[in-house]
């Protein structure tokens, strides 16, 4: 493979616009602050390429969330929509002159259409259920629909009259037959999210839908992962396959999602025949994506089995040959998100890169690979004619739009949500840094010095453990792990990207696997040893450690196995009890495939094999012995995927034992704290237990 990688746009760094102290700004960050930042959604560029329109919510608790024009000429900037309920989910008509979103300004969660000349927003949909999501073929008379129905309904109304008699029902019970019963912060119920196929009448409007997934019995994987045929002749989606019984039955434990295909012969009733495109693939299909003149389905694709970290590929499938291809499949980075050029010649592409989440170019032809924009967190990529659009965050500034040239050059930045409130806002200077790691191998991290920081001075250290395990702390502003946060505080933050994160090679990511506990505790310890000797005003006898998730993990993990290497411990929805751990959670494919196996042992034919020794191995309950740091442990109490004894357990033994700790707990959280108001308590219990240990 040929492969080009374009690092001029490294020298483009310094004109990002983002914001930055001055010697008058007096205002730290504070999670208040967080809450009220405008935030960008529903971004899409028009299909001329002249202006873009996105979604605007002023603050996280704010009910001002409207849709906004920017003329891409002369970025004049103008708001579309004022109506009291919001609305998103935006997709424009293929002519450029009208728009369609949901709201639910009419009671329930519908499609409305605003012409852009003048008017107001009329609707054309008016279903008995709410509208989840949508998309729109360019021949702008079919529409794909998410609902959530009741599998094996006929019509929309069979589902109302089933909900309509379990809510007259008496009794209140769950009972299953097969795995899995609740996933995330939800029991599973007999109603699920399906896709329907709509056309618009002769007033352009949605009267009828038509399931083409009736007989399945699950979900599929949304509406983002949906692809209309620009003729509006095929569409694409991304599930497991659940249309029957037996394959249903194996989703808690597979990680195959496959592409399916289904004709459309835009009739109001029809027959649809399903197709699955990716059969002979038994790992994760995922994102697929016609090309604007239809002759290309592009997609991504994994290799391996059970395995939810693996590379994801580009696939490239010819439409008129049937035939399908892996696009520089010995690149090694695994694509996010995917998008065809304008001439469906390359494709523009998001993947993890060196702590940083780039934007590249593939040429399918040639299997080339060029690196366009490489600093922060990017996404929401589109393109029009030589200009790539997408939006952008960093350690030290939120989401805003930028542009740049299909060669990656000439950027602008598009939108300053925020300016005026974080004029006055001292952000931490930041700096990424990289060491020897486990086997002399190297490793990244980033360091952040305190928000008013003094030369001379040292300070304590908050040292953030990323969660995944296959995950990063990169270069990005996070909504609940802000690392601004901890140094407007007066912590030098210090994040290091273990063996296991993203970003840097498939081999690099892997290496976590089968050895949870190994390599990235030598990675944390040999990082914190280098930085504080690299940053002499960081005080390494002066440090708390703290970490969600897999981060939570090690948490427990550094209590047993690096006793005296820090003076607290933060502990939220770590695994505390492997062998429970694995008998509680709702995704089975990932310990499996992490710990090497079912907890009993891998199943072959009617011989049992060994169970894994990992389960024990890897388990910080099994060091407790060991345990003297003090720690705070939170969670969610609507967590399923480490349910909150895993909590329990780490906070009775600590209490056991005599060790100081405190236990949070949030009854309206799920794995992650999304409420605002929940959020300040959050860290306002980080900060305090922080600096009880703490010396600032």
């Amino acid at each position: 493979m040929k492969k080009i990688l374009n690092f001029a746009a490294l020298s483009l760094l310094t004109a990002v616009t983002s914001v930055k102290a001055s010697s008058s700004n007096t205002e730290v960050f504070t999670v208040e602050k967080l809450n009220e930042l405008n935030q960008l959604h529903s971004v899409t560029l028009s299909p001329k390429g002249e202006s873009l329109i996105y979604g605007l919510k002023k603050g996280s608790q704010s009910k001002d969330n409207h849709l906004y024009r920017q003329d891409l000429t002369t970025g004049k900037v103008k708001q579309l929509t004022s109506h009291s309920a919001a609305e998103h989910n935006v997709v424009w008509a293929d002519d450029g002159q009208s728009i369609y979103f949901l709201s639910t300004r009419s009671g329930s969660s519908q499609i409305w259409q605003l012409m852009l000349g003048g008017g107001e927003a009329k609707q054309v949909s008016d279903f008995p259920l709410d509208v989840n999501g949508f998309t729109l073929a360019k021949s702008g008379d079919v529409f794909a629909l998410s609902f959530t129905v009741k599998p094996g309904c006929a019509d929309l109304a069979c589902t109302v009259t089933a909900k309509k008699a379990d809510a007259e029902k008496k009794y209140n019970i769950r009972a299953y037959d097969q795995l899995m019963v609740r996933h995330w912060d939800v029991w599973a119920t007999e109603y699920k999210e399906q896709l329907f196929v709509a056309y618009t009448n002769e007033q352009g409007l949605l009267n009828s839908a038509q399931n083409i997934m009736a007989n399945w019995q699950s979900d599929f994987a949304g509406i983002s992962q949906v692809s209309i045929h620009p003729d509006g002749n095929s569409i694409a989606f991304s599930a497991k396959d659940s249309s029957s019984t037996e394959l249903t039955r194996t989703h808690a434990w597979t990680t195959n999602f496959d592409i399916f295909e289904v004709a459309l012969d835009k009739k109001p009733e029809q027959d649809f025949t399903v197709v699955n495109i990716t059969r002979d693939n038994k790992a994760w299909d995922a994102s697929p994506v016609y090309s604007s003149n239809g002759r290309y389905l592009a997609y991504k694709a994994m290799k391996t089995p059970g395995y939810e970290a693996d590379k994801f590929t580009v696939q490239l499938r010819d439409n008129r040959t049937g035939s399908s291809k892996a696009v520089a499949p010995n690149w090694d980075r695994s694509v996010g998100s995917l998008a065809f050029a304008p001439d469906n010649k390359s494709l523009y592409v998001v993947a993890q890169d060196v702590g940083q989440k780039s934007i590249f170019s593939i040429t399918p032809e040639f299997n080339e690979v060029r690196s366009l924009y490489n600093d922060g967190s990017n996404g929401d990529v589109m393109s029009y004619g030589d200009t790539v659009y997408f939006s952008r965050h960093s350690l030290n500034s939120p989401t805003d739009l930028f542009s740049i040239d299909k060669h990656g050059d000439d950027l602008k930045q598009l939108t300053n949500i925020n300016e005026d409130k974080l004029a006055n806002v001292n952000f931490a200077d930041f700096k990424q840094f990289s060491f020897k790691g486990w086997n002399n191998e190297k490793v990244h991290g980033y360091w952040l010095k305190p928000a008013n920081f003094e030369q001379g001075k040292k300070y304590p250290i908050a040292f953030l453990v990323h969660g995944g395990p296959q995950g990063s702390f990169g270069n990005m502003f996070h909504y609940r792990w802000n690392a601004q946060l901890w140094a407007a505080q007066g912590y030098g933050v210090v994040m290091v990207d273990f063996h296991g994160s993203t970003g840097y090679g498939q081999e690099f990511t892997h290496s976590i696997s089968r050895d949870w506990g190994g390599k990235p505790l030598e990675d944390l310890q040999k990082g914190l040893d280098f930085i504080v000797k690299d940053q002499p005003w960081l005080d390494r006898d002066n440090a708390c450690a703290l970490g969600a998730s897999y981060g939570g993990y090690m948490m427990n993990w550094i209590a047993g196995n690096w006793p005296t290497g820090f003076k607290c411990l933060i502990n939220h929805a770590g695994l505390f009890d492997m062998p429970s751990f694995y008998q509680s959670t709702e995704e089975l494919w990932f310990p499996e495939y992490d710990m090497g196996g079912p907890l009993w042992g891998k199943q072959d034919g009617n011989r049992t094999a060994e169970p894994s020794e990992d389960y024990n191995k890897f388990n910080p309950s099994a060091y407790v012995n060991n345990w003297q740091t003090p720690m705070l442990v939170i969670q969610g109490e609507l967590d399923y995927r480490v349910p909150y004894a895993q909590s329990l357990g780490a906070f009775t033994t600590l209490q056991r034992k005599g060790i100081d700790s405190r236990l949070v707990m949030f009854p309206d959280e799920d794995h992650h704290i999304r409420k605002p108001d929940n959020l300040v308590v959050w860290y306002d219990e980080v900060f305090k237990w922080l600096a009880k240990y703490t010396d600032k």
